[in-house]
């Protein structure tokens, strides 16, 4: 008999099934077995009556330990009071008895969770924030082929940096150094003299010593670059790609939202067009709240949080001071003293989400700004070239994902949304 997945038991109603699974939990009241079930497609509960089982099958569920692996075959029914459907077991044959299983159901700490990543993605709220994840990853791909961008894979190795190399993992490369990449933007401003609009989707790496909940030090960035595209223009995408997300999120992980808790009603409230001020706007409205912010210095995550517990919507902070940001960013022709980016700031203290800016497109005014931040201007011709064959206005921006998953599941602490952590602390597993 071929295996029916757990998603599917609803079209198999009535009918014998064979089921290949883990055995979750078990609870056992003498003359019944209720076995919680996962096959990483969904759960189920099976029941077995002593009075309907073979004395076989009687002792082997008796033997059955939590997270063994089992093959059972029973009867597709519906549950009498919940819109759910269990297995009446009729045969089972265990697969491999699992040793005890050091994830009970009592209280453990994080460090001893983080220190058995491994098994705790087996629990039903790791497995509902991967479920999240997997929508936002897939929905990221469908939106951008549905806006017409080209996906191009940039090199995680790099001879240089985006934006200097004090936050960087450097790395022996033979007779050179290479650095983990940062970022792969400046490799998509080269692709899109090809294709127009493009993105990529991989891994990104920070040295910085951050402790905040927000920070890993290897994170999935989606980076997109829009040639012949305004300040505002990248602006629009951003706001319309975060708006389908959550949509698709909300459709596809119902079910996961309510097993992290996840009150829905503030996703709901998320509709375009977002917040919108400029970094001086921000600032003031900031000194109001009591922050003591300089008029020229980056928002802080504290100053994030303070700024978007005003609103119910993601802020759109935009035009810094372009001492505090990128060299390749686009000084604004109305106030040179600022330039043309923005973050998006999202609502309930999860801080920045999406950084973007206009790109700097004139050949001596990157070659100046190069210059003045005495970054290597060897290691930036090709870059520079750029702006010498072709030249056009581009803008683009970066998504953090797994800032975003914290945001969408109501997750406390960034290191939960994806599989294995990497933070100053952590290594391993």
């Amino acid at each position: 008999m071929d295996s029916v997945r757990l998603d599917r038991l609803s079209e198999n109603v009535g009918h014998d099934v064979r089921v290949l699974a883990w055995v979750y939990n078990i609870r056992s009241s003498g003359r019944m077995f209720f076995l919680q079930l996962r096959d990483g497609h969904g759960w189920v509960q099976a029941v077995a009556s002593r009075d309907e089982v073979t004395a076989v099958v009687w002792e082997r569920l008796s033997e059955l330990t939590e997270e063994s692996s089992i093959d059972v075959q029973g009867t597709v029914t519906k549950h009498p009071k919940q819109n759910a459907f269990e297995v009446q077991l009729k045969d089972i044959t265990i697969v491999h008895r699992s040793e005890e299983y050091p994830i009970s159901k009592k209280e453990h700490g994080v460090d001893f969770l983080l220190d058995h990543r491994h098994l705790w993605l087996r629990s039903k709220r790791q497995w509902a924030i991967q479920r999240i994840r997997n929508t936002l990853i897939q929905g990221i791909y469908d939106f951008m082929e549905q806006e017409g961008f080209l996906k191009i894979d940039s090199p995680i190795l790099t001879p240089n940096a985006c934006e200097g190399t004090s936050e960087l993992f450097m790395v022996p490369y033979f007779d050179q150094t290479a650095y983990l990449s940062q970022s792969g933007q400046l490799y998509l401003e080269a692709a899109i003299f090809a294709h127009g609009n493009v993105f990529d989707f991989g891994p990104v790496f920070r040295a910085e010593k951050s402790k905040t909940r927000r920070h890993l030090t290897e994170f999935w960035m989606m980076d997109a670059e829009m040639a012949f595209a305004t300040h505002e223009d990248t602006i629009a995408v951003q706001e319309k790609l975060v708006t389908f997300l959550i949509a698709k999120v909300l459709v596809q992980n119902r079910d996961d939202l309510t097993t992290l808790e996840r009150d829905v009603a503030p996703l709901l409230k998320i509709t375009p067009p977002f917040i919108r001020l400029s970094h001086e706007e921000a600032v003031t409205r900031l000194h109001s709240l009591g922050s003591d912010i300089k008029p020229n210095d980056d928002l802080g995550g504290d100053d994030e949080t303070l700024l978007t517990a005003q609103f119910d919507k993601p802020v759109i902070v935009e035009k810094y001071p372009a001492a505090v940001k990128a060299f390749y960013m686009k000084r604004d022709p109305a106030n040179l003293s600022r330039v043309l980016c923005d973050d998006m700031l999202a609502p309930e203290g999860y801080g920045e989400i999406i950084g973007g800016s206009q790109r700097e497109d004139d050949y001596a005014v990157l070659k100046q700004r190069i210059e003045e931040q005495k970054l290597p201007l060897k290691d930036f011709e090709w870059y520079l070239d750029l702006r010498r064959y072709g030249s056009v206005p581009h803008s683009g921006f970066g998504l953090g994902l797994e800032r975003l998953v914290s945001w969408i599941g109501g997750l406390k602490h960034v290191r939960e949304a994806i599989p294995f952590p990497r933070t100053i602390y952590r290594l391993r597993p």
